[in-house]
Protein backbone atom coordinates (compact mmCIF):
# COMPACT_ATOMS: atom_id res chain seq x y z
CA UNK A 1 0.00 0.00 0.00
CA UNK A 2 1.35 3.63 -1.04
CA UNK A 3 1.70 6.13 2.04
CA UNK A 4 0.07 9.34 1.50
CA UNK A 5 2.22 12.39 2.38
CA UNK A 6 1.03 14.64 5.77
CA UNK A 7 0.58 18.46 5.37
CA UNK A 8 0.92 20.65 8.76
CA UNK A 9 -0.58 23.80 8.55
CA UNK A 10 1.27 26.39 10.80
CA UNK A 11 -0.17 29.98 11.54
CA UNK A 12 0.95 33.06 13.29
CA UNK A 13 0.97 31.22 16.46
CA UNK A 14 4.06 30.45 18.22
CA UNK A 15 2.69 27.19 19.03
CA UNK A 16 3.25 25.71 15.71
CA UNK A 17 5.70 24.10 17.21
CA UNK A 18 3.19 21.36 18.70
CA UNK A 19 1.94 21.08 15.67
CA UNK A 20 4.90 19.75 13.62
CA UNK A 21 5.73 17.67 16.92
CA UNK A 22 2.18 16.00 16.48
CA UNK A 23 3.59 15.27 12.56
CA UNK A 24 6.82 14.27 13.97
CA UNK A 25 4.98 11.28 15.74
CA UNK A 26 3.05 10.05 13.59
CA UNK A 27 6.25 9.67 10.98
CA UNK A 28 5.54 5.45 10.35
CA UNK A 29 1.61 6.80 8.64
CA UNK A 30 3.43 8.93 5.74
CA UNK A 31 6.32 9.53 3.49
CA UNK A 32 7.24 12.99 3.39
CA UNK A 33 5.54 15.84 5.59
CA UNK A 34 5.64 19.37 4.41
CA UNK A 35 4.64 22.27 6.27
CA UNK A 36 3.07 24.88 5.09
CA UNK A 37 2.47 28.46 6.21
CA UNK A 38 -0.34 30.57 3.96
CA UNK A 39 -0.04 34.30 4.89
CA UNK A 40 -2.67 36.95 3.73
CA UNK A 41 -1.04 39.51 1.79
CA UNK A 42 -0.57 42.33 4.44
CA UNK A 43 -0.04 39.86 7.88
CA UNK A 44 2.76 39.40 9.29
CA UNK A 45 3.99 35.10 9.44
CA UNK A 46 3.74 35.47 12.92
CA UNK A 47 2.30 37.57 15.87
CA UNK A 48 4.27 40.09 17.67
CA UNK A 49 7.84 39.28 15.46
CA UNK A 50 9.13 41.01 12.20
CA UNK A 51 9.16 38.76 9.16
CA UNK A 52 12.82 38.00 9.06
CA UNK A 53 12.65 36.36 12.87
CA UNK A 54 9.62 34.44 12.04
CA UNK A 55 10.81 33.01 8.79
CA UNK A 56 14.41 32.30 10.90
CA UNK A 57 12.01 30.29 13.39
CA UNK A 58 9.70 28.80 11.05
CA UNK A 59 12.72 27.44 9.10
CA UNK A 60 14.59 25.99 12.44
CA UNK A 61 11.41 24.22 13.73
CA UNK A 62 10.96 22.32 10.14
CA UNK A 63 14.57 21.72 9.92
CA UNK A 64 14.42 19.60 13.06
CA UNK A 65 11.63 17.52 11.72
CA UNK A 66 13.24 17.05 8.50
CA UNK A 67 10.34 18.64 6.58
CA UNK A 68 9.86 21.08 3.83
CA UNK A 69 8.81 24.31 4.78
CA UNK A 70 6.42 26.23 2.17
CA UNK A 71 5.61 29.72 2.77
CA UNK A 72 2.72 31.55 0.87
CA UNK A 73 1.36 34.77 0.75
CA UNK A 74 -2.39 34.66 -0.48
CA UNK A 75 -5.31 36.02 0.69
CA UNK A 76 -7.22 32.65 -0.31
CA UNK A 77 -6.09 30.35 2.39
CA UNK A 78 -8.14 27.29 2.16
CA UNK A 79 -8.01 27.17 -1.72
CA UNK A 80 -3.94 27.42 -1.39
CA UNK A 81 -3.89 25.04 1.10
CA UNK A 82 -6.23 23.06 -0.95
CA UNK A 83 -4.16 22.99 -4.11
CA UNK A 84 -0.86 22.39 -2.17
CA UNK A 85 -2.64 18.92 -0.40
CA UNK A 86 -3.70 18.02 -4.10
CA UNK A 87 -0.40 18.88 -5.95
CA UNK A 88 1.37 17.29 -2.92
CA UNK A 89 -0.32 13.50 -2.72
CA UNK A 90 -1.37 14.76 1.05
CA UNK A 91 -3.22 12.21 3.10
CA UNK A 92 -3.10 13.56 6.18
CA UNK A 93 -4.10 17.03 7.58
CA UNK A 94 -2.38 18.48 11.10
CA UNK A 95 -4.22 22.14 12.35
CA UNK A 96 -4.61 23.73 15.03
CA UNK A 97 -7.49 23.99 17.27
CA UNK A 98 -10.06 26.15 17.34
CA UNK A 99 -11.30 28.53 19.97
CA UNK A 100 -14.61 26.52 21.50
CA UNK A 101 -14.23 23.75 18.58
CA UNK A 102 -14.15 20.47 20.37
CA UNK A 103 -13.92 18.13 17.40
CA UNK A 104 -12.99 17.90 13.77
CA UNK A 105 -15.66 17.79 12.05
CA UNK A 106 -16.34 21.41 13.36
CA UNK A 107 -13.43 23.09 12.67
CA UNK A 108 -13.96 25.91 10.36
CA UNK A 109 -10.91 25.35 7.91
CA UNK A 110 -11.83 21.21 8.45
CA UNK A 111 -15.25 22.10 7.07
CA UNK A 112 -13.71 24.30 4.30
CA UNK A 113 -11.18 21.78 3.12
CA UNK A 114 -13.70 19.11 2.63
CA UNK A 115 -15.31 21.59 0.76
CA UNK A 116 -12.58 21.93 -1.53
CA UNK A 117 -11.54 18.49 -1.32
CA UNK A 118 -14.68 16.71 -1.57
CA UNK A 119 -13.66 13.67 -3.84
CA UNK A 120 -10.22 13.14 -1.98
CA UNK A 121 -9.72 10.60 1.26
CA UNK A 122 -8.00 13.06 3.70
CA UNK A 123 -7.59 12.46 7.38
CA UNK A 124 -7.62 15.78 9.64
CA UNK A 125 -5.93 15.76 12.93
CA UNK A 126 -6.40 18.45 15.05
CA UNK A 127 -3.83 19.19 18.07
Amino acid sequence: MTKKNMMVCVTQQKNCEKLIKKGVELKDKYDEMYIINVVKEHENFLYDQSDSEALEYLFSVARKADADLTVIRDDDVIKTLADYALKNNVGYIVLGVSPNIKDVENHPIVKELKKKLRKKSIEYIVV
